[in-house]
């Protein structure tokens, strides 16, 4: 019932930008954390960006500090991840994720996962 679904994501030369959006439905949006997250092949998910479901107060992992910018539309039970200045590094699997009335950076608080949006920063 409960469906996260991520899209935006693509290849993009490095410096570009790009946009990801996670529609949510099944359960109340508004009572959820809305966090993102990456993972490349092999490894434990990394946090990236977290918004809070009580007052949509932000916190970012040091690497997307000042670049990427996390908001979210409730009426629309949305959540963006604005990714600017890409870089190589950048390049992995982006995961949206939701988490019931807390806010963190650890993937073990979080419920419900996206099956995940590529991006590709190269030349």
């Amino acid at each position: 019932q409960v469906q996260l679904v991520e899209s935006g994501g693509g290849l993009v030369q490095p410096g570009a930008s790009l946009r990801l959006s996670c529609g949510f439905s099944g359960v109340a949006f508004g009572s959820y954390s809305m966090g993102w997250f990456r993972q490349a092949p092999g490894k434990g998910r990394e946090f990236v960006a977290v918004i809070s479901w009580r007052d949509s107060s932000t916190y970012y992992e040091d690497f997307a500090r000042g670049r990427f910018i996390i908001s979210r539309d409730n009426a629309r039970n949305t959540v963006y991840l604005q990714m600017n200045s890409l870089r190589p590094e950048d390049t992995t699997l982006y995961y949206c994720a939701a988490d019931f009335r807390q806010y963190g950076s650890d993937p073990k608080e979080y419920e419900y996962w996206g099956q995940g949006t590529q991006v590709t920063v190269s030349f």
